[in-house]
């Protein structure tokens, strides 16, 4: 891997873009130059501004209200269900809306109260470009949706949001006949893991390519809605800021560009993608909070030592006012990001999703700050400490329990999840794989784990350690050894406070518990299996699958 800016990990995927699937299509992408760019231009109809591309692409924005009314693609109309139009939020209500030409790129600036809203066009591209400036709270302005007809594109993704037969959640998580579960939020990708999300009929492609997420929250792990599709339409998502499961406070400002692009039926063009796409046009268009290239800056890392090179790490830069990510280069930890703010950040490195390193950072603008070395102390990895037995391993994540896979994109009630009950054995070869990814106190508490100490380990105390992800209603673990002792409750730390584990989501604050556990709560026989149950401690939640739960990263009782 080069030291490429900022650029997130890929994965190949039909519907989640990546820059290995737009090969050979980005060359008939949306940048290629049409024979009718002389017909680039706008006009009124008196409700709406009229954009012609140039190419083949003809769009609408109300005068009223700053909906997207029409997307007109090659004479096919694929804007539009239920009878709503594509906009922020749901739809911003009455707006201030304008519109302007300059040369080869035509502006649509809408106005609402604190909130400003952008539409570009640039002469012969099939594109449109999509800024959103969210000052405050006084609007409630998450999302950008693009509404799509129903009948253009087939439903055939594995996570789509269906109208299914039964609802079994908050009227937005589904049962379908067969007993698989659908809904919105069952994206399945981290925010790192797409350049664009869309649909294809291997004749004409719809794509929203997203922005770098400067002004949104929850890092480079976090999983929020990107589409759905239903019986009477589809939806396309970029979320500026989503509550959901989220670990940070929201933040404000220009978000963008963000790119509604049409293809001949390939991948959206590479040079959209946000490490890529470069809006020197832009710079001189007056777009409130905008700021070009030549007042950003640089933070390139010349290496990370102490890396456990099974895993791949993750360098991020935060503060209030904005985050960034890009991956580190597997054979030495060269990281380089780009487009960054001016300011001083909290530096990251992530062994998987893991937090393991932090340090301070300052930016200038135009200029490139650059780092040593970069030296993780063991002790900051909990997987360097000498232990008895371990279940998992520790990266942030609960990969490879049962069912975590899954959890990404169904409910835990799906008929394709394993048992959430069942006991462990250590020792079996199947200790992590057996073990739930997730624990509810109404669900599977008091799952055991049964393990031998010899008779030097069980005539001394050792320190057992549980890592969580994320919890749901205050959920910790309370636990138990040989029915005979027994651990306090434990303070719960902050987490999310809505929905997490139903909604595809394991992502929130890692955090470990401790439990130092006396030479005397051991059994003496060497060959005789100990025990150790952990139950699911809280007050809060209702039943079942919204009872308190909490998300498992690793479990290991220290030598």
């Amino acid at each position: 891997m080069s030291g490429s800016v900022n650029r997130p990990v890929r994965r190949r995927t039909f519907v989640l873009g990546t820059a290995a699937a737009a090969g050979s299509a980005a060359l008939a992408g949306p940048l290629a130059e049409s024979a009718s760019a002389a017909s680039f231009g706008y006009t009124d109809d008196g409700s709406n501004y009229v954009v012609d591309t140039g190419a083949s692409l003809v769009f609408k924005v109300s005068k009223t209200n700053g909906d997207l009314t029409s997307l007109l693609y090659k004479g096919t109309e694929y804007q539009g269900y239920g009878g709503m139009n594509s906009h922020v939020e749901s739809g911003l209500g009455a707006s201030t809306v304008t519109i302007a030409q300059s040369g080869t790129t035509i502006l649509i600036s809408v106005t609402h109260g604190t909130l400003k809203h952008y539409y570009a066009a640039r002469s012969g591209e099939n594109n449109v470009y999509l800024w959103t400036n969210k000052a405050d709270t006084s609007v409630s302005a998450t999302r950008y949706i693009v509404r799509v007809k129903a009948g253009l594109f087939l439903n055939d993704q594995p996570d789509s949001y269906t109208y299914a037969p039964t609802t079994i959640e908050s009227a937005d998580v589904f049962e379908k006949s067969d007993g698989q579960t659908r809904s919105k939020h069952y994206s399945k990708n981290r925010v790192m893991d797409y350049d664009y999300v869309g649909w294809t009929t291997g004749g004409v492609g719809l794509w929203v390519v997203r922005s770098n997420h400067e002004k949104a929250s929850g890092g480079p792990f976090y999983r929020s809605l990107l589409r759905h599709q239903s019986a009477d339409g589809g939806g396309l998502y970029e979320i500026l800021y989503y509550g959901e499961n989220q670990t940070e406070a929201q933040r404000f400002g220009l978000q963008g560009p963000y790119v509604i692009a049409l293809t001949d039926g390939g991948a959206p063009s590479s040079s959209l993608y946000h490490a890529n796409l470069t809006t020197s046009w832009a710079d001189g268009l007056g777009i409130s909070g905008y700021t070009a290239a030549s007042s950003r800056g640089r933070v390139a890392g010349v290496g990370i030592t102490g890396r456990d090179t099974a895993y791949a790490y993750t360098v991020g830069l935060a503060n209030s006012a904005a985050q960034y990510w890009g991956s580190a280069r597997a054979s030495d930890g060269y990281f380089s990001i780009a487009g960054v703010l001016p300011g001083t950040y909290t530096l990251t490195v992530f062994k998987g999703e893991l937090a393991v390193y932090t340090s301070s950072v300052a930016v200038t603008a135009g200029g490139t700050t650059t780092l040593n070395s970069i030296a993780i102390p063991a002790s900051n990895d909990p997987s360097n400490a000498s232990a008895i037995w371990r279940i998992g391993n520790w990266d942030g994540s609960p990969s490879g329990f049962k069912n975590a896979d899954l959890m990404t994109y169904a409910h835990p009630s799906d008929v394709r999840a394993a048992s959430w009950t069942g006991n462990v054995v250590v020792g079996s070869g199947t200790e992590t794989s057996a073990f739930p990814c997730y624990l509810w106190k109404d669900v599977n508490s008091g799952i055991i784990v049964y393990f031998k100490l010899t008779a030097a380990q069980s005539s001394a105390a050792h320190t057992l350690r549980i890592g969580v992800t994320t919890a749901y209603a205050n959920g910790r673990p309370q636990v138990v050894v040989n029915d005979t002792w027994t651990s306090a409750v434990p303070s719960p730390p902050t987490q999310p406070s809505t929905r997490s584990l139903t909604v595809g989501s394991y992502r929130g604050n890692n955090y470990t518990f401790t439990y130092s556990v006396p030479a005397s709560a051991w059994l003496t026989d060497a060959g005789a299996y100990n025990t150790l149950k952990i139950y699911v401690a809280s007050g809060s939640g209702t039943t079942s699958f919204l009872s308190a739960g909490t998300s498992v990263d690793a479990i290991d009782l220290l030598a």
